[in-house]
């Protein structure tokens, strides 16, 4: 068994490290992450330049580039052998309800299931100032990976793992669980340069709307680690006969 762990942090934020504790025993585990922090590049490629990857040590790499650039990477020639599985994370923050468009996190997992593989994405759930309970998240990791091998999910799903910021024997369980959906984003914050040009940084994300029960916020907000299966199949079927009578210039009944 082999499992390449990937991040959107960075390889050598505290998350990927704590899950490369968890895990290891349980296979033959190689980094493969970015250079540095990259969170929120989504699904994006690095097209228009060619990637360089260095080791920083024995099976542990980085990359110039995303995410998404690490996973193709490693498993699409970078090495002499075949993975079996894609971990990432453990990201610093939560991937809940639209997070997951944005989530480099997510990202990578999903390009290891584009790529054919079993893949997990872990998020701790921090915020600042808070405890920050890797060991928490990657433990949990460890426990979702032995179930994986030991009764092993259709891999065209994504499990979203998101775990509460608390200490290991404060969580009341794991729950499956549907994507919420945040407010409104905050707005942008203007600020300026050296130079008294203006600068803009995007504003935090808008707290949780569609956050009751079976959702993935409400599952976190009560103690509980959220595990929601992801898919890549985003068209709205039941809206197909309707798009097409619209097409047609018919009237929607």
């Amino acid at each position: 068994m082999k499992i390449l762990l990937a991040n959107d942090d960075g390889f050598r934020a505290e998350g990927i490290r704590h899950l490369r504790h968890a895990l290891a025993g349980v296979a033959d585990l190689t980094i493969v992450a970015p250079d540095r922090n990259r969170s929120g590049a989504s699904n994006s490629l690095t097209l228009d330049v060619p990637l360089r990857v260095f080791t920083a040590e024995e099976d542990v790499h980085y990359v110039v580039g995303t995410p998404t650039d690490c996973v193709h990477l490693a498993i699409s020639g970078l090495f002499d052998f075949e993975f079996d599985m894609v971990v990432s994370g453990v990201n610093d923050g939560a991937n809940l309800g639209d997070d997951v468009l944005y989530s480099g996190t997510v990202a990578a997992a999903i390009e290891g299931r584009f790529l054919g593989l079993t893949t997990v994405a872990v998020s701790l759930c921090t915020e600042q100032g808070g405890p920050r309970h890797f060991a928490t998240a990657a433990r949990v990791a460890r426990e979702i990976v032995d179930r994986l091998i030991e009764a092993p999910l259709d891999r065209g799903m994504i499990l979203n793992v998101n775990v509460p910021d608390l200490p290991y024997e404060q969580l009341r369980g794991l729950r499956a669980t549907r994507l919420g959906n945040r407010h409104r984003s905050e707005p942008v914050i203007r600020a300026s340069d050296p130079r008294g040009r203006p600068v803009y940084w995007i504003g935090p994300a808008g707290a949780g709307q569609e956050a009751g029960p079976g959702t993935d916020f409400h599952a976190v907000a009560e103690g509980f680690v959220s595990v929601t299966p992801l898919q890549i199949d985003l068209t709205r079927h039941a809206a197909l006969g309707t798009v097409a009578q619209w097409l047609d210039g018919r009237p929607r009944g």
